[in-house]
């Protein structure tokens, strides 16, 4: 049996972590970038499928691309954060799974159904970029999700060829303690959850 991670972990992690809406100036490195998707790669999906695929939006030039699919309430923070990440899903993913999941002939499972696999992709998509705020907080980092954007035009901007497609957005940097909001409530577990 394992150990529990030190009450401090689990605070930077999530009890005292927060969604960040304003920014230093401070640059992600792009090495702490690519820590981060060491780190998160980790993460169980589906058949191992790992379909998710991400862009870390740092340049201007990148910058200015995203900004005309962004909501007037997401605009100015995500011009601000020193990466964004838009955490899209191969609609192929499947084409990787002789390699990825090589006890089972899985390709097969998705090929059969697109329906299926746009269902799998989506979801474990999701779950990965769950993981990649994980990572990013474990490193030091901090978040901040969001939808309040137009993913038609995100895809036509970065993702023209159809293939991926965008699920949802992160900005990653270091944020500014100033710009937080009041915590707003959780449900208890009474409310949320049931043991069976």
């Amino acid at each position: 049996m394992r150990d529990a991670l030190p009450a401090s972990c689990l605070d930077q992690v999530f009890r005292e972590a927060r969604s960040h809406n304003g920014w230093t100036p401070e640059r992600v490195a792009e090495s702490l970038l690519r820590e981060v998707y060491e780190l998160m790669k980790f993460g169980p999906t589906s058949a191992n499928s790992s379909p998710a695929r991400i862009l870390f939006v740092v340049s201007p030039e990148a910058k200015q691309k995203l900004r005309p699919a962004l909501s007037s309430g997401n605009l100015e923070k995500t011009m601000a954060a020193p990466a964004t990440a838009v955490i899209g899903y191969d609609t192929q993913f499947f084409e990787y799974l002789p390699e990825l999941f090589p006890h089972a002939d899985a390709r097969a499972w998705f090929t059969s159904s697109p329906a299926l696999a746009e269902e799998t992709a989506f979801r474990n998509s999701s779950l990965q970029g769950a993981y990649l705020m994980m990572a990013a907080r474990a490193l030091g980092l901090d978040v901040g999700p969001m939808s309040g954007f137009d993913a038609k035009k995100v895809d036509a901007a970065f993702w023209p060829e159809g293939r991926v497609k965008t699920n949802f957005m992160c900005n990653i940097g270091y944020g500014d303690e100033s710009k937080i909001f009041e915590r707003s409530p959780r449900l208890p577990f009474e409310r949320a959850c049931a043991i069976l």
